[in-house]
Order: structure tokens, then C-alpha cells, then sequence
């Protein structure tokens, strides 16, 4: 039995983003300002991606961009079930209508046929979600998209930094929305980034300062001017310095972190591949994953205990774990207000029945990991079906 508490997924905050925090409050300069334009311009470089922005969170830049593609009443956007609520969320506050659809059995990621079968002449967008990391299957949802003029809008919230057939996520020209939240791959504490083509990019700006021309350390500064202009109603998303400090170097130890990532796979890997009573994850072939969440299914059918005892029992041998998701058709809010069932997305119904999230951070050690495969090994092999 372990004696400390082995947290789910804690940021690994280092000796230099301290100090980047620290010269920032001890600058003139605490809000949007030099280093969010810094980390942005870092970031965009290490993507390739056309432009970039950061806001105070992805869904900030799911809802900006939603925003930018002039989605709005009457307009439909297709959303896997199978996703955190914010994805859903941000097509409500735009005042459209969230069409749920269910996911690939094998990678959990936005099912293809099953969006094609769910356009309508009101669809005006897609917006697949990279879940758990692994990217969604990118071309048929864009061939999907190309047939019917549609718009894509990636939430890359789990997705820095994967891959699809060799190209980084947020890399293209459509909009993708990324999450720095604390439990993510890399984290500001709050905060993401919306990636695209510099003329959406340019809207997207202004939306999310206010619907402002001119944002504050461009007013404040030396060489500026008070004077600015609303150009339309937009909201408050701005990402401040201090995040910004944070995000300039878990950036520059982003690989590191991935690296680490990928050797805590794959020793879960090698161990509950040999057990029959577990669904391991599954990479396809032509793309990386960021590996941002560890997945497990069991087979019921193989147990004598389920998802939620198996919670319970963990917890009792101090390790953390969690659920990813409760599916969005089974959200009291959309369940009710749209009739949906949970045989309406069969997949994701299943899928949620029986996974669990294991603990899956650079600060976990070998020790750790052992600790997680050894505590799974004894609850199967004591309650085998």
C-alpha cells in the first residue's frame, strides 16, 4: 500500500517558470502584454501554424471562433458526444444548436459516417475533438466538409502535441482551439491558444478584446494612444502576462515532458496487455498522440466489479483516477432540452460505463507506475467473472 496520495495529473511547474512569474510581477507589466506576445509568437513557431492568438482558455477560442465563422441561430454544428461539455457549451451561446454524434469504437474520436449521416441542410459546421489526444480522423471530416461547404473548428483542448500523417495539430489553415488548463500536456493555469489563417485570426483579436481595435499595453504604452474603437460587442478572453510566464517555459520543456509521457504508455501498456479483462488504448499507425489522458475500458463481461467500484477500490489504495466523460447526450441540460437518449450515441454510452482515466504526468516515477499496474493486476485477479 502506498502511503502518499498519488495525485491524477498535478502540473510540472519548474524552477524557471517561477522565476518567469516573478520578474513578470515584478515588471510594470502583469496582464496581456510583451511575454503573452512572446509565448504566442513561440508557439505559433513550434506549431507552423498560420497565426496564432491566446486566450484565457480553449473554450474561449472554441466560442471566438465559432464567432468568426458567423455561426449563429438556426445554424447546426456537429459535436461528439463524447467530449467535455464546453465543446457542446460555446454552439449554445452563439444561439445554434449542438448536433450530437457518436464516436469510432477504437480511438473514441468523431465518427465519420455517423457525421455524414447527421448533416443537414442547417449544418454550418463540424467540430471534431482530438479525444484523450489522439487526433480525430482529419481527412474524411475535412472531404465531409469540402462536399457540403462546411467549416471545420478543431478542439485541440487535449491535442499539443499530436500529430495526423506527420503534421502537428493546429498546423493548417481552419481554426483549432488549444487548452493550457493545469492537468494539460502544457498549462499557463488557465489559458489556450485558437491557431488559423491570419484574416480569421485578425477577427478573432478583436472578439475577444472586447470587440475592441486597440488592445491595453498598445493604449498604455510609451508610444501609444488612449484613443480606441468598439468595433462590434465582443467578450473579455484575454491571456495575461503572468500565464504567458508560466507558458514561455513548460514550451521549452514540452518535448521532455512528451518523452516521459510516452515511457509511462508504454509500461502500462505491457502490462495490461496481458490482461484480457482490460480495453488498452489504441494508436493508429499515421498519427502520435499526445498521449494527454491513459484511457482503460474494462470488459464487464470478464469482472465481477464494475467501473465505479473499481474507482473506489484504487482510491482506497491511494491513486487517483477519473472519468472522461460523461457523455454530452447524457447531460441533464442537453438530455432534456433535446430528448436524447443514451442509445442515441451507443459508442459513447458504452464507452463511459466502463473507463476510467489512470494517473498519466511527466512527474510520475517508475515506482509510481508499478504501483498503478500492480493495484489493476490484484483487482482483476480478485474479481475475475
Amino acid at each position: 500500500m502506498r502511503e502518499k496520495f498519488l495525485q491524477f495529473s498535478p502540473p510540472s511547474i519548474g524552477d524557471g517558470e517561477r522565476s518567469e512569474v516573478l520578474d513578470t510581477l515584478m515588471s510594470d507589466w502583469i496582464t496581456t502584454g510583451p511575454k503573452t506576445r512572446l509565448f504566442e509568437g513561440n508557439l505559433k513557431a513550434y506549431l507552423g501554424a498560420p497565426d496564432l492568438a491566446a486566450f484565457n482558455s480553449c473554450t474561449a477560442g472554441l466560442h471566438v471562433g465559432l464567432a468568426v465563422l458567423g455561426v449563429g441561430p438556426g445554424d447546426e454544428v456537429i459535436v461528439p458526444s463524447l467530449t467535455f461539455c464546453a465543446t457542446a457549451n460555446v454552439v449554445e451561446h452563439v444561439g445554434a444548436r449542438p448536433v450530437l454524434v457518436d464516436v469510432d469504437p477504437a480511438t473514441l474520436t468523431l465518427d465519420p459516417q455517423a457525421t455524414a449521416r447527421a448533416l443537414t441542410s442547417r449544418t454550418k459546421a463540424i467540430m471534431p475533438v482530438h479525444y484523450a489526444g489522439h487526433p480525430a480522423q482529419l481527412d474524411p471530416l475535412f472531404d465531409l466538409a469540402g462536399k457540403h461547404g462546411l467549416h471545420i473548428l478543431e478542439d485541440a483542448a487535449h491535442a499539443l502535441p499530436a500529430r495526423y500523417k506527420g503534421r502537428l495539430v493546429g498546423s493548417r489553415g481552419n481554426l483549432a482551439s488549444f487548452s493550457f488548463y493545469a492537468t494539460k500536456n502544457l498549462t499557463t493555469a488557465e489559458g489556450g491558444a485558437l491557431t488559423g489563417d491570419p484574416e480569421l485570426l485578425a477577427k478573432a483579436r478583436i472578439i475577444g478584446h472586447h470587440g475592441m481595435d486597440k488592445e491595453a499595453w498598445k493604449r498604455f504604452d510609451r508610444s501609444g494612444s488612449w484613443y480606441y474603437e468598439v468595433l462590434l460587442p465582443g467578450f473579455k478572453y484575454n491571456m495575461t502576462d503572468l500565464q504567458a510566464a508560466i507558458g514561455l517555459h513548460q514550451l521549452v520543456r514540452l518535448e521532455a515532458f512528451q518523452a516521459r509521457r510516452r515511457q509511462v504508455v508504454d509500461r502500462y501498456n505491457a502490462r495490461f496487455a496481458l490482461l484480457p479483462e482490460l480495453q488498452i488504448p489504441v494508436e493508429d499507425p499515421d498519427v502520435e498522440s499526445s498521449l494527454h489522458l491513459y484511457v482503460l475500458r474494462l470488459r464487464p463481461e470478464r469482472l465481477t466489479l464494475g467501473r465505479n467500484e473499481f474507482i473506489e477500490a484504487l482510491k482506497a489504495r491511494q491513486i487517483g483516477t477519473s472519468v472522461h466523460y460523461l457523455p454530452v447526450h447524457m447531460q441533464p441540460f442537453y438530455r432534456d432540452k433535446y430528448g436524447y437518449r443514451p442509445e442515441d450515441c451507443p459508442v459513447s454510452a458504452d464507452a463511459f460505463s466502463r473507463m476510467l482515466s489512470l494517473p498519466l504526468h511527466p512527474g510520475l516515477t517508475d515506482a509510481d507506475v508499478d504501483d498503478v499496474c500492480t493495484a489493476m493486476e490484484e483487482l482483476v485477479a480478485a474479481h475475475r467473472a
